[in-house]
């Protein structure tokens, strides 16, 4: 091999440190992980101002030894835009540690909390199916997750408290947000309807916002009985245990979030068929579908990395996979419905309402 060359050299010392880049990359979601379960974000939140590191050791009590740890630590979540660092004041050189809005939004007391997120996809339960990848490309097994553990996803939540707890904590902290968002920019979606049902809808969380936003709607929380089991309605709100794939709770709109992209393209329209039957005489009767459209043009080279992440996670965990808008719309077309609409105003994600035809049924 030819090292003479001073821009080859440049070309090979590159590509080494991209592949070093991606092999350790696991390092800053596993740190993230780390200063999560330190409580590192509250610590530094309730100090109120910059804390300083014997500061941030004292109040997380620290072993003595592992001081040099932390601040490492600190160091990289500073890089990833977890953190950062501040001077007390312009005269003193001294800084302390501060929060972003990146490490807000994993206060525990934060409204719009998404710390049971991350706590849950880095569990184990989720991390091994990865060691499994490259063996699943070659078995016959449905998903890498059945490889590692042996049953499927939705079995093993079903017989794992555990699995099923963090998992439910982990949608309603982005059902907080994505509700928050939705009553707040696209009220009209929901403008005329008298009844909704959340299918899958976990424990309840974006039907509670709807309710309570909307008295008029009676709303209905739809997922497996052992999800619902036991959960208490309220005045507008009730708790259905079933099975999707069999009926759905008829309604005037039925709601999807983060649904589909768990099915391949057939359980999707066997899906799809079902909502649009729960509808079916409903004047006005949709669904409202809340998940990602890839390969859209609008979006940075971050933002679609982060698609194609989650794309993978939809490989390894369950059967499913993100779509693009061409994709989405044959899924439509396929269970018979009519029209559709988007509505890009959930980041990474974006508002679906497709329509049955008209006459229907």
């Amino acid at each position: 091999m030819d090292l003479a060359n001073g821009e080859h050299v440049n070309k090979l010392l590159q590509a080494q440190a991209h592949v070093w880049n991606h092999t350790f990359s696991f390092i800053n979601s596993m740190s993230l992980k780390c200063a999560i379960q330190l409580c590192i974000p509250d610590v530094i939140h309730n100090h109120g101002k910059p804390i300083t590191l014997d500061e941030l050791v004292a109040a997380l009590q620290i072993n003595p030894t592992k001081v040099p740890g932390l601040h490492r630590l600190m160091r990289i979540l500073i890089h990833s835009g977890f953190f950062a660092r501040e001077k007390f004041n312009e005269d003193d050189q001294e800084e302390g540690y501060t929060l972003t809005p990146a490490s807000r939004l994993l206060l525990k007391d934060h409204p719009l909390s998404m710390a049971p997120f991350p706590l849950a996809l880095l569990d184990p339960i989720f991390t091994k199916p990865w060691d499994h990848l490259s063996n699943w490309f070659l078995n016959d097994d449905p998903t890498p997750f059945y490889t590692a553990h042996g049953r499927e996803v939705w079995d093993y939540a079903s017989h794992e408290p555990k699995l099923n707890h963090f998992f439910n904590e982990a949608m309603a902290s982005d059902a907080r947000l994505v509700s928050g968002v939705l009553m707040h920019k696209c009220k009209g979606v929901f403008k005329g309807l008298e009844s909704l049902v959340d299918v899958g809808g976990g424990t309840g969380t974006m039907a509670k916002a709807i309710a309570m936003a909307f008295p008029n709607i009676d709303c209905t929380v739809f997922d497996l009985p052992h999800v619902v089991a036991d959960l208490k309605s309220g005045e507008n709100l009730k708790y259905v245990g079933g099975d999707m794939f069999e009926k759905v709770p008829p309604a005037d709109a039925v709601m999807l979030k983060w649904i589909l992209h768990d099915w391949n393209d057939e359980l999707c329209v066997e899906i799809l068929k079902k909502c649009k039957d729960a509808i079916k005489g409903k004047a006005g009767g949709k669904v409202i579908i809340i998940d990602m459209i890839t390969e859209s043009k609008v979006g940075d080279k971050k933002s679609i990395e982060t698609q194609l992440f989650f794309d993978m996670e939809m490989t390894a965990i369950v059967r499913g996979r993100e779509r693009n808008e061409k994709e989405w719309a044959k899924l439509f077309l396929d269970a018979g419905f009519r029209d559709y609409k988007i509505t890009p105003i959930l980041g990474l994600r974006s508002l679906i309402e497709i329509y049955p035809p008209k006459g229907f049924p």
